[in-house]
């Protein structure tokens, strides 16, 4: 473990705490109804993860984590991350200076901090002008009120034009992004709404150009909504393969080449000793990009085998393997 723990962390630029490469995600119960996670809450700290997946759109799960935090002394070292401009029930699009500063100022009341760490906006929507998200941007992080800013489901051209008007204007650019990637090719938009990938075949343009701006990648869904959880058979009835995904991940993920990538993981984790989801985690460290992965669990001993995963090392040919390219 303790040379899983020497690579666990990365510095992100405007940052002054390392973070690990796993963020705890909040979109869950009990978090998301309001509940009492505090438990879980330490003991996720304890096993090494820092950072903190939350949005303003996730029930109540930003008074949740809100709560926790007033328990602890040590909110320099924990890093939080919120999103902005989500659309509202009846779809309507929320990107714009007034809606994210609305947003701001309640995930401050309810997370009960001065600033927030990375703040996203949660969906993009390309009617509106780049100049106005990042001078709104700028706006909240001179105000002491963020620490940096990028966007959820955000395609990598938009983030582009954006940084180019930062730079044009001497503003701080987009410095994250958090689009969904993983081993599974994501073959329907989950939520609708503009949800982004950089997964399968389409997502290779956006892939390589993470590759080479090494603009940190906070990846969502990264084991396909539990596709990789290693309770699925490759064999698996769309009747059976619904007893164990929910609604959005057979939307999603179900289909005949994302069952062969559950089979050939499964194959490379016994000889490896290790187990499914720890290979299809492995799997997306070892792309080539800057990455983090969120997870959702209410299990330490599985956060502490995707945390283990971070370390497991694959070859370009096993990667190769897994993902059908050979």
């Amino acid at each position: 473990m303790e040379a899983v723990k020497e690579n666990f962390y990365a510095t992100i630029d405007g940052l002054d705490t390392p973070v690990s490469r796993i963020f705890y995600g909040t979109a869950a119960p009990p978090y998301n109804t309001g509940g009492d996670g505090n438990a879980m809450l330490d003991r996720v700290m304890e096993l090494g993860v820092n950072a903190f997946d939350c949005a303003r759109v996730y029930g109540k799960a930003e008074a949740s984590l809100g709560r926790w935090l007033a328990t602890r002394d040590d909110r320099e070292k924990i890093v939080i991350l919120s999103k902005c401009g989500h659309p509202d029930p009846l779809g309507r699009r929320r990107v714009n200076a007034k809606a994210m500063q609305r947003d701001l100022t309640r995930s401050l009341a309810e997370l009960g901090t001065t600033y927030i760490d990375i703040y996203l906006l949660h969906r993009d929507d390309p009617a509106s002008p780049v100049s106005e998200v990042v001078e709104t941007f700028n706006e909240m992080k001179a105000a002491g009120k963020i620490r940096l800013f990028g966007g959820s489901n955000w395609t990598h051209q938009r983030i582009e034009a954006a940084n180019e008007y930062a730079y044009a204007h001497g503003l701080q650019p987009f410095s994250v992004s958090s689009p969904n990637f993983g081993l599974a090719e994501q073959i329907d938009d989950l939520w609708g709404g503009g949800c982004v990938t950089i997964s399968g075949k389409d997502g290779a343009a956006g892939r390589e150009y993470y590759r080479k701006t090494q603009i940190p990648v906070i990846a969502y869904s990264s084991l396909g909504r539990g596709l990789f959880s290693g309770r699925l058979s490759p064999d698996a009835t769309k009747k059976q393969a619904a007893e164990v995904l929910d609604s959005y991940a057979m939307k999603g993920y179900y289909c005949a080449e994302n069952l062969e990538r559950v089979r050939r993981c499964g194959e490379l984790a016994a000889q490896k000793g290790v187990t499914v989801p720890q290979i299809a985690m492995a799997w997306i460290f070892r792309r080539g990009l800057n990455m983090f992965a969120v997870v959702s669990t209410s299990s330490a001993e599985r956060l502490q085998q995707n945390i283990e995963a971070c370390g497991i090392e694959l070859t370009e040919d096993e990667c190769r393997y897994l993902n059908l390219e050979v």
